[in-house]
């Protein structure tokens, strides 16, 4: 029997999220990047209703495997997680959890369709929203070498970024994740670690292509006003750059004074290398956890 991308999708730092998130029966519950609903599942089960939950993502497929959830009363929202976070806080609604998990999920990476991975030969294309503008084979055939150069090494922290950059350039048209990692792996020759070499390449493009970073910075800020006093959020993290927008923004948010909106749930972020050591997508996650101070 064919595994669906339900049964193939196994949730990050499950246990963790449920012991900082700490849901029970009647509590509401926010997930801006539900997927495919590995977290939501768990969290609702405890909630005791799915009518209690509002689940948002701005992949397609996503949003048809929370299906299931959706007909069982919960909310179902397909919009990008500022969008959402956004259009909540506005309308004044508050909520007493809340999840953000901002990596790619086990069926978007293992689709080779998608273009998220160099382990997969596939289209450059890498939209976690399908319907998006542009994809990462636009940026890597269109963009200037100024502009490429600042992505990776912005986005990727890619050491090599003035050379893969050029390389790119020289190579064009790049039009499949085989290409580009085969144009990176050459220029790392003899230099290879324990990740391959087109590691910084691949997740710089994903960000640049769906904004990740600046959706990120401006959501933190709305967290604390669609939390109810005493509600609390969790975000998990795959690389440092969004580990420590997550970072700086609770440690501020924390040290305030008598202005504080969050206190620190988790001190040192769950490393899901060591909290998650059976799930191999596991192994660059981050969780860090807050309550809202009930003032």
């Amino acid at each position: 029997m064919k595994n669906t991308p339900q049964q193939l999708h196994i949730p990050v730092l499950l246990k963790a999220v449920l012991d900082v998130l700490s849901p029970k029966k009647g509590d509401t519950y926010l997930d801006l990047t539900a997927g495919f609903g590995g977290h939501a599942k768990a969290v609702i089960a405890l909630l005791g209703d799915a009518r209690l939950a509002t689940l948002v993502d701005r992949d397609k497929t996503a949003i048809a495997a929370l299906q299931p959830l959706e007909e069982a009363g919960a909310r179902v929202l397909k919009q990008d997680f500022l969008s959402a976070a956004t259009s909540l806080f506005e309308a004044g609604e508050q909520f007493d959890t809340i999840l953000l998990d901002l990596g790619v999920s086990s069926p978007q990476l293992d689709n080779a369709e998608r273009g998220f991975s160099f382990m997969q030969h596939g289209p450059l294309d890498m939209r976690m929203d399908q319907t998006a503008g542009y994809t990462a084979a636009d940026i890597v055939n269109r963009a200037s070498k100024d502009e490429l150069l600042r992505i990776l090494r912005e986005f990727g922290e890619e050491p090599l970024a003035a050379r893969i950059a050029q390389t790119i350039i020289s190579s064009r048209p790049i039009t499949t994740t085989a290409q580009l990692a085969d144009v990176v792996a050459k220029l790392y020759r003899g230099k290879r670690g324990k990740t391959h070499p087109a590691t910084r390449t691949f997740q710089a493009l994903r960000i640049a292509v769906n904004d990740e970073l600046s959706q990120l910075a401006q959501t933190l800020p709305l967290l604390t006003g669609l939390l109810k006093p005493g509600g609390r959020v969790a975000v998990i993290s795959f690389h440092s750059l969004e580990d420590r927008l997550v970072k700086n923004f609770f440690n501020e948010q924390a040290r305030a004074g008598y202005e504080a909106t969050l206190e620190l749930i988790t001190k040192q972020p769950i490393d899901g290398a060591t909290q998650d050591v059976h799930n191999p997508r596991a192994r660059s996650a981050k969780l860090r956890a807050a309550v809202k101070i009930n003032t």
